[in-house]
């Protein structure tokens, strides 16, 4: 008989241990050993990033555009419909939120990370608009793919976004000049586990109306203040989840298998910028994703050993929309100059943007988290008229350097910028279409941004074109 301790299978039950545990059996015949397995495989395909390095609308939609003109897959990985990217085809200007810009590429597949949160009546009404624009959308539900899951976005977000600002202003006197999009509080509703994902759109519509129901009730009992619409909100996702039913996919497969499958080329598109980053941002003067690199890792489901080139966006000199510190703003002539010059006006809010001089100690603080392969400068025609222009080189506070980007606000505020002067080149760069056409002092200023961030620059924008792009090497 055997011991308690080795009890073999009696009367057909699982032989168990002393301690209950299941009897280890050994395998009758030895497994066949693979010697490759033990062989590090480079990945069949990686992603190229395109990231923002400053606080936003930096031109990423046009980077993205002319990289995704031969892309097989363009994807979003973070943010909501709190970004947005401009992108001139054929003469029409096309305004996107939630759709990748790479949805213009006909033969190219745009996919939804579920690191994204997804306002629907917005991403259709985005999809309209820009279809009434030009022939551009045409067929954009067919190529359009959304992980399942990926957090949705209700109307009752949007509104406690709206409150929480009120609040923020009376309480404090000041806000954080959100976009009222819905974005953080339904990133707070993931944090906190009762947040709704497309997947429980799609399932059991029965099951969804009672998470729905409760989560509104939530809201409603920290702002019972709150305008809820609940059963007219319902009625209206029940319509989307049957338009949105064939585009929903399991992200993480997907994605697997475009890295490991044929030969593609995978493009992923940032949303916001590195300084508006949750964790390394201007906190808390910041978006609720992370738009770093790390960000394209846990918002589609991708290695980090999959990830390829880290391309960083540069505005030839910075701006911001709303509060928070600003060290090279230029509130005189010269930032009026760069807000008109630039017609910069926030593509989602319609904002005017606070402009000042090219922050370089603010790029090279992004390029230290995002590791970038190089750099797009865009709007540097913006500059044009220029005699001289400057560029911040380092700060200083009370006198003493600071040897680093600094993670307090309030020390931020209080920096004083050292800047290099560089000559203007007082002509027009528009019609330059490599790097020998453009003027040497505008050839000058690139060198400098490069020898700083000891980073090279490959793409330099002279205007508002998918042409104007030109290309360095």
């Amino acid at each position: 008989m055997a011991s308690d301790s080795t009890m073999a299978n009696v009367n057909g039950q699982e032989a168990v241990s002393l301690n209950g545990e299941p009897v280890v059996k050994r395998l009758r015949e030895s497994v066949a050993y693979q010697p490759s397995l033990r062989v590090p495989k480079e990945p069949q395909n990686k992603v190229t990033v395109v990231l923002g390095a400053q606080w936003g609308d930096e031109g990423k939609g046009k980077v993205v555009d002319l990289l995704a003109m031969d892309a097989d897959i363009v994807c979003r990985c973070q943010g909501g419909n709190n970004a947005g990217h401009t992108v001139v085809v054929d003469s029409v200007e096309y305004d996107f939120h939630l759709l990748p810009s790479g949805v213009l590429n006909k033969k190219a597949l745009s996919f939804i990370g579920n690191g994204v949160v997804i306002h629907l009546p917005g991403l259709f009404e985005e999809a309209q608009k820009n279809l009434l624009k030009g022939k551009g959308l045409q067929g954009w539900e067919d190529r359009l793919k959304i992980s399942d899951r990926a957090h949705i976005v209700f109307n009752f977000h949007q509104a406690v976004d709206g409150i929480q600002e009120q609040q923020r202003q009376q309480q404090e006197g000041k806000n954080l000049g959100t976009t009222k999009k819905g974005i953080g509080p339904a990133y707070s509703s993931k944090a906190a586990r009762n947040g709704l994902r497309v997947c429980d759109l799609v399932s059991d519509f029965k099951v969804f109306e009672g998470k729905f129901r409760m989560l509104a009730e939530h809201f409603l009992t920290m702002y019972p203040n709150l305008n809820l619409e609940v059963d007219s909100e319902l009625e209206q996702l029940k319509g989307y989840a049957e338009r949105l039913r064939p585009m929903v996919t399991d992200g993480v497969y997907f994605m697997n298998k475009a890295l490991n499958g044929p030969n593609k080329k995978i493009l992923v598109e940032g949303a916001n910028a590195a300084l508006l980053d949750i964790d390394f941002g201007t906190y808390p003067f910041v978006t609720s994703s992370n738009c770093t690199v790390g960000g394209v890792c846990t918002g589609l489901g991708v290695p980090p050993s999959y990830v390829g080139r880290v391309y960083g966006v540069v505005k030839a000199y910075t701006t911001r929309v709303g509060v928070g510190a600003f060290p090279t703003e230029q509130l005189n002539e010269n930032g009026e100059l760069l807000q008109s010059r630039g017609r910069e006006f926030g593509v989602t809010t319609g904002r005017k943007r606070r402009c000042g001089w090219l922050d370089l100690i603010l790029v090279r603080y992004a390029h230290m988290v995002n590791g970038f392969s190089a750099i797009a400068l865009t709007k540097l025609d913006i500059l044009d008229t220029l005699a001289d222009i400057k560029v911040g080189v380092a700060y200083t506070v009370d006198g003493k350097p600071l040897p680093s980007f600094p993670a307090n606000i309030d020390v931020l505020t209080r920096v004083s910028v050292e800047y290099e002067t560089l000559p203007g080149w007082c002509c027009s760069t528009e019609s330059a279409r490599s790097f020998e056409e453009l003027p040497p002092h505008a050839q000058q200023y690139i060198r400098f941004i490069e020898n700083f961030l000891q980073v090279p620059v490959k793409w330099v924008g002279v205007g508002k074109s998918r042409e104007s792009m030109v290309k360095l090497f």
